[in-house]
């Protein structure tokens, strides 16, 4: 290891015992010393900051340069505290307002093509059981991927059906209850997970037995949507995050479509997918045509009544 990769792993296990989850700067901060590394870069300088931050590969019109940015400041002002030599990049860089980026609504009939095309990729019968297990239940319950991922067989009650969702954002735990036939399925992939020498608690292994690596899991999927065809039409680009979005439209057209009170019932989304507040909830609410449709009929209904 690099002086540079010793001092980030210094750097994340500080943070992290300090409360602070890093995910994503984690990765990103993996990137940007292999950046370091590479370019030869013994020590944070602005230039080499700034290289790393407007990679000519990122989008521009991307949250990618942003996040950089703020993830290597962190560990700049950390490094400054040990090493005079250190240029701290100067907050304001990057100019970005987030807005909101149209997702790429999965069908059934999208997840099923994805998962055949995740399946085909290897020629282990093991790994596709999990690949396909993975993408199974990031589309029935819109967890995160990340959650999905850490979760361990003592986080599942197979006798109730319901899985433990811990260690997540914000630090809130959650119960998410699933049907009999997902609980089914994670039982079988278990029953099979058991059997080859395993060195995690994780729920989901790779062939060495070791936890699923993230980006790995995020490129397979995304490999398996380009050889399947998904969103190939679509004026947006798929993403794996999309199952999430996905799952709340199709569980707020769900209660539409058997009468329900959708807005009554939004709070248990809410706290299903693990928001602190119902306002991140809209977030994730696309206005569909069929949407569009059942709210016009709810708006006409309310008015015939209306004095």
């Amino acid at each position: 290891m690099s002086p540079l990769a010793v001092a980030l792993a210094d750097y994340l296990r500080l943070r992290r015992g300090l409360g602070h989850k890093l995910d994503d700067a984690g990765r990103q901060l993996v990137r940007f010393v292999a950046h370091m590394d590479a370019v030869g870069a013994e020590t944070v300088t602005l230039q080499a900051a700034m290289s790393f931050v407007f990679d000519p590969a990122l989008d521009p019109a991307s949250t990618n340069p942003a996040r950089r940015l703020t993830a290597v400041r962190g560990f700049a002002h950390y490094l400054a505290g040990i090493d005079s030599r250190i240029e701290i990049p100067p907050a304001g860089l990057v100019c970005f307002r987030r807005r909101r980026r149209n997702p790429y609504l999965f069908s059934d009939e999208d997840v099923a093509a994805v998962t055949r095309a995740a399946r085909e990729s290897t020629p282990f019968p093991f790994r596709k059981e999990t690949l396909s297990s993975l993408i199974g239940l990031l589309a029935v319950t819109g967890m995160r991927v990340g959650e999905a991922l850490r979760l361990e067989h003592t986080d599942i009650d197979w006798d109730d059906a319901v899985i433990m969702i811990r260690d997540t954002k914000f630090g809130k735990g959650r119960n998410v209850p699933v049907s009999a036939s997902t609980i089914e399925a994670l039982a079988n992939y278990a029953h099979r997970r058991d059997r080859p020498r395993t060195v995690t608690g994780c729920l989901f292994v790779s062939l060495a037995g070791t936890a699923v690596i993230y980006a790995n899991f995020c490129k397979t999927f995304g490999d398996a949507m380009v050889t399947a065809g998904v969103g190939s039409g679509s004026p947006v680009r798929p993403r794996i995050h999309d199952l999430r979005h996905s799952f709340a439209v199709r569980t707020l057209l769900g209660w539409y479509r058997a009468g329900l009170d959708a807005e009554t019932l939004l709070p248990r989304l809410a706290t299903y997918l693990g928001h602190r507040d119902i306002r991140f909830t809209y977030w994730y609410l696309t206005a569909t045509p069929e949407l569009l449709g059942q709210a016009a009929t709810r708006l006409e209904a309310f008015q015939a009544v209306t004095p």
